[in-house]
């Protein structure tokens, strides 16, 4: 069955190495403030970075995690990236599967926000 899901979100952000992208992901789910983090590697990002347009091989992490755990997460990125200007993309999700909703809610519950 597939419920509103009003409070979960994806987030997106990159990572210089998929060494790096492994660290911060599993911090961030045994800190609870993502109940999952999806690692794709072998990713090309073209961008203007100080006036030159700049290539670099990335790994993208999707973020799953709750709107309660928004800030909690958004300093935690902030503490272990190596960038200076880390990419933080929040996205709503309209609706999921009620039973996976339901272990999201209940995995992205940083101690204390539970």
């Amino acid at each position: 069955m597939i419920v509103p899901a009003s409070d979960v979100r994806i987030v997106l952000t990159t990572a210089g190495s998929r060494e790096e992208a492994e660290r911060m992901a599993r911090a961030l789910v045994e800190e609870r403030v993502a109940a999952c983090v999806n690692i794709l590697p072998g990713l090309t990002s073209i961008y203007r970075w100080q006036g030159a347009v700049e290539t670099a091989g990335e790994t993208l992490l999707v973020i799953k995690t709750t709107q309660a755990s928004i800030s909690s997460l958004e300093a935690a990125i902030g503490r272990m990236h190596s960038y200076e200007v880390p990419e933080l993309l929040v996205l709503t999700v309209e609706s999921a599967g009620k039973p996976y909703l339901d272990w999201l809610l209940s995995e992205a519950t940083p101690p204390e926000a539970g």
